[in-house]
């Protein structure tokens, strides 16, 4: 039997955490101001969710790690004995952030507790450094938006190729791209194709299993926890861990996965962090009711008729990475364009970019990628997933964030959770 949280801690917590969201709630680190760090010069950091994920940002340059959370005790444990004994350790996050010396909240659990938890450390007045994709719903990301800005929070998504590190096998990192893009050569609207480059493995590596027998609970593992706002399904380790993304409660197969890494430098070489497709089209075989399955192709088109391709099936080997009217980029950064690499170098800058996530902390100003350029390529994900899911194209309103004539796919943007849980 799994261990649950007891009614006296869960109302306590509820009323601790309600009470913090009528306060505006400054963080520790601007208490001093611009340039300002916790003891020993460094931020103090707590992580929810201590798998690979959450472990591999334990010594991430300038935090000191305060508090730890997870609802597996060996995953914990493991944490634990990397950071030392003297570093609390919680089942229940929201124990943690009535912790006073976080300043940094890492969320490093499965997206179906994104949204949940970075609503509540908000709140709770954390800064927040969240895994992709950005929540698992669009109507999550909305709440997120809000609640972060309400309580003028920190937030940062855990992809970076909108600002450092080669992408895509082009053998350049994203500025060029902008660069480019932003003088017109290749005219508009543009075509992006995202094809079989090197870790695109969306359609296949993340499907799950279409029938799970129940299994017992390891002792270690509080599963009703870790179900949290998700529905009740009976234990099998398919679900948990790193298995998790084959089911649709929890993630949505690699595109939940991998889709934000390789949709959002696309949505910012576009300038759509503003907005979002008007259309989605798809192309995939009849899906699972609980397990993630594969999908041969998903097509996004803007109101003004740019358009991005996700090839699942690896068709368009030949494709330019961005087609324009006037001009195309391949991949390694080729170009019909005749020299192109010189004209570059002539070409103005992007506007300056936050790309420390410690430097939002110190000077209050938003990173790179944040909670409002996050959410637009996080929807972008989660049109596809939608589409997928229900196996037909969709139209879509930037505006409301709804789709048009369609109640089954809307239903899919704002779903119940769980019992308690609730944001």
């Amino acid at each position: 039997m799994t261990k649950k949280i007891t009614t006296n801690r869960r109302d306590f917590i509820k009323t601790s955490l309600a009470s913090m969201a009528g306060l505006m709630i400054v963080p520790r680190a601007v208490l001093g101001g611009p340039g300002f760090t916790a003891p020993s010069d460094q931020i103090t950091k707590a992580i929810i969710g201590t798998g690979g994920m959450g472990r591999g940002h334990i010594g991430y340059e300038g935090t000191r790690v305060v508090a730890l959370c997870d609802v597996d005790k060996k995953h914990l444990a493991i944490a634990q004995k990397m950071v030392g004994k003297a570093v609390k350790t919680y089942e229940d996050y929201r124990e943690l952030l009535l912790q006073k010396d976080v300043d940094i909240v890492h969320i490093a659990t499965p997206p179906h507790w994104h949204g949940l938890m970075a609503v509540d450390a908000a709140r709770a007045g954390k800064d927040i450094w969240c895994e992709k994709p950005m929540t698992r719903t669009i109507a999550e990301g909305e709440r997120v938006l809000k609640e972060v800005n309400k309580h003028g929070v920190m937030f940062r998504l855990n992809t970076w190729f909108r600002f450092k590190d080669n992408f895509y096998g082009l053998g350049t990192d994203v500025k060029p791209l902008k660069k480019v893009v932003n003088s017109g050569v290749l005219g508009w609207p543009l075509k992006v194709t995202v094809s079989g480059i090197t870790g695109y493995n969306w359609k296949f590596f993340w499907s799950g299993k279409t029938h799970l027998d129940p299994q017992p609970v390891p002792e270690q593992l509080n599963y009703d926890m870790w179900l949290g706002p998700a529905p009740y399904k009976p234990y099998n380790a398919e679900r948990v861990h790193s298995k998790f993304r084959g089911y649709w409660d929890y993630d949505g197969g690699g595109l939940g996965d991998m889709g934000q890494h390789y949709l959002d430098p696309v949505q910012y070489l576009l300038g759509k962090d503003d907005e979002s497709p008007v259309h989605v089209e798809v192309d995939a075989p009849q899906q699972h009711y609980d397990a993630v399955g594969s999908w041969r192709r998903i097509t996004y088109t803007y109101a003004d008729g740019c358009q991005i391709i996700l090839d699942g099936e690896n068709k368009d080997k030949d494709a330019a990475y961005i087609e324009g009217p006037h001009g195309k980029v391949y991949r390694g950064f080729k170009s019909d364009i005749p020299h192109l690499q010189k004209m570059i170098d002539t070409l103005p800058d992007p506007e300056p970019q936050i790309t420390t996530f410690l430097d939002s902390v110190r000077t209050r100003k938003k990173f790179a990628l944040n909670e409002i350029n996050g959410h637009r390529s996080c929807t972008l994900v989660n049109m596809g997933i939608i589409a997928v899911r229900l196996g037909r194209s969709l139209n879509f309103d930037p505006k409301t964030q709804r789709f048009i004539d369609d109640e089954a796919a809307n239903r899919l943007i704002d779903q119940p959770m769980r019992g308690e849980w609730k944001i």
